[in-house]
């Protein structure tokens, strides 16, 4: 064992040696710890992606809302989600429906009924977030929707669904944008 060795690990006279980590021991590294700030985010993510998932499901059964929200309450991956933040977007998504389809036909390109269900979810929350979730930058909102289509959605999804938030976001938050 060489001079530098030996005097890293055995420490000096000042100090006891320093502990073996995990690494050092043949275990693998640990993640550093999340912060309150990053967990909220992880599961507001969740809540998009389950949210998303909701929304699909109510397109094809037509089934109330209110069974949908249920349903996914009692999965074991909702625990991962922010509950109320999946309940707000569900609920309000599907109150404001004919709102927000109204609203972002101009920039569909096709008719509604052409829509995708993944596409179509994905519109909805990302309109709804940036029409009613004023605190969260215009770029967050878009890139979970772009996400998520990269993930769920067709092969060029998120192409299309970046491109038609991206029209919504000038209406809806020009004064953001300018910035």
């Amino acid at each position: 064992m060489n001079a530098v060795t030996e005097s890293s690990n055995s420490g000096s006279p000042d100090r006891p040696p320093r502990e073996q980590t995990r690494a050092d021991k043949g275990g693998r590294k640990q993640r550093p710890r999340s912060t309150p700030k990053q967990r909220a985010r992880h599961a507001r993510s969740v809540a998009r992606r389950r949210a998303m998932q909701a929304l699909y499901s109510w397109q094809l059964t037509g089934d109330d809302p209110k069974n949908i929200l249920l349903a996914f309450r009692e999965e074991d991956e909702h625990a991962k989600a922010d509950p109320e933040y999946f309940r707000e977007i569900l609920m309000g998504v599907t109150r404001a429906q004919q709102e927000l389809d109204a609203r972002m036909q101009p920039w569909l390109g096709r008719e509604l009924d052409q829509l995708d269900p993944v596409e179509h979810a994905l519109l909805w929350i990302g309109q709804w977030e940036l029409a009613e979730r004023i605190e969260l930058p215009y770029r967050v909102v878009i890139n979970e929707a772009v996400e998520l289509a990269k993930r769920f959605g067709a092969e060029q999804s998120h192409r299309y669904v970046n491109g038609v938030l991206d029209r919504l976001a000038a209406e809806l938050r020009s004064a953001e944008i300018r910035r």
